[in-house]
């Protein structure tokens, strides 16, 4: 009997200053007066039309991804918090994340969005130095992440994270470890580590920067940054994220242990275990914030329904699961996924003669071989 797992929810809010040239989130320069009003709206009509799915379970964490979330003022954030929760059941410790950049945030909000109920936020600030940040095409600078990280913590807030990148355009070892340093410098709970990627439909992939560091001086940094967060007392508990003890993003450990998820906004996406059929469903909803508007609340908003087989679902799990330096349990594949270990054994049996995963039988916990190897790994499980 597949057990329905914690259960979280994803607002999305796609617009931003400026589209970076590296990004291939679902986001959107704004141009003009945003519709605050009218998009708050349609998000509350957007989660009573799923509602359905979710009757009765409790939400463990709330996240608002963009996009630039804190483009969208603290009294509409406590508006829909305070319709939400009016039809959901939060958890008395729910989280509730607001990722904000720090050239969009003045020192007056972020009293506001604690008061609204945020209780945690997520920095995107990608480098503390200012040529990196331009190369980036960041509106921001050093210094602007350093005084909104502080004004954060002056209003009260313990619980944040750090976004950085390394492998940058004409970046070096050195200066790769300077942005660690002084993000830890900040005292942040959290800090997540990306290599930059040149993803597909973004200007980087069409227009290829000058100077991205090749895969051996990546893995110099990310060796190297590694070793100086843990130094720091950041242990790494997924591929990019690093935390203080007790500090993991609880809403992402939803997502790699194949939580489900409600996706609120435009393209936002969710994953649900629906009660009545054990099936798990992902639904996503359409994409362009116009048309977003226009159908929310309706069936013609959802941009796509597909039910997991019984084929896909051992990728769609390990593809989480794998990322978590732990791993999970055996017992929590049968859990999420219905079905019996038997299923994977063939090629959890590959892995662990590749060294890639440990002997324990009890576990699915990735080697540092392959951690390294991550996409190997995860393609032993397609079908």
């Amino acid at each position: 009997m597949l057990t329905p797992p914690p259960l979280a929810l994803y607002v999305h809010l796609p617009w931003c200053v400026r589209k970076c040239p590296y990004c291939d989130f679902n986001s959107h320069a704004a141009k003009g007066a945003l519709p605050l009003d009218a998009y708050i709206d349609a998000l509350v009509a957007d989660l009573d039309f799923d509602l359905p799915l979710a009757w009765g379970r409790i939400v463990h964490s709330v996240f608002f991804g963009g996009g630039t979330p804190s483009l969208f003022p603290p009294e509409a954030i406590d508006r829909f918090l305070q319709q939400a929760s009016a039809r959901l059941r939060f958890a008395p410790d729910v989280e509730i994340t607001l990722e904000t950049n720090p050239g969009t945030v003045e020192h007056g909000p972020f009293a506001g969005y604690r008061a609204a109920g945020v209780n945690r936020l997520s920095f995107g600030v990608q480098s503390f130095d200012d040529g990196c940040l331009q190369r980036l095409g960041r509106i921001h600078s050093s210094g602007d992440a350093e005084r909104a990280v502080k004004s954060a913590q002056d209003a009260g807030f313990d619980n944040l994270n750090l976004d950085l990148m390394y492998a940058l355009p004409q970046q070096t070892l050195a200066m790769a470890l300077d942005d660690v340093d002084r993000a830890v410098a900040l005292a942040p709970a959290h800090i997540s580590h990306y290599q930059l990627t040149l993803e597909p439909n973004t200007v980087f992939a069409a227009r290829v920067p000058a100077g991205i560091p090749d895969e051996d001086s990546a893995w110099d940094m990310q060796e190297a940054c590694q070793a100086r967060l843990a130094d720091a007392g950041f242990a790494q508990y997924e591929i990019s994220a690093y935390a203080r003890e007790g500090r993991q993003c609880r809403h992402n450990l939803n997502y790699w242990r194949f939580g489900d998820y409600l996706g609120i906004g435009a393209g936002a996406h969710g994953k649900l275990t629906l009660g009545a059929t054990q099936q798990v469903l992902r639904r996503w909803k359409l994409k362009h914030p116009t048309d977003y508007l226009a159908k929310a609340g309706t069936a013609a908003a959802i941009g796509g329904d597909e039910y997991l087989t019984a084929q896909r679902l051992p990728f769609d799990f390990m593809l989480n699961a794998l990322r978590l330096n732990e791993g999970v349990p055996m017992t929590m594949f049968e859990a999420r996924t219905g079905l019996p270990a038997a299923a994977i054994a063939e090629r959890v049996a590959l892995a662990r003669a590749r060294g890639w995963l440990e002997p324990d039988a009890d576990w699915l916990r990735p080697t540092e071989l392959g951690r390294r190897f991550a996409n190997d790994v995860i393609g032993l499980f397609l079908d």
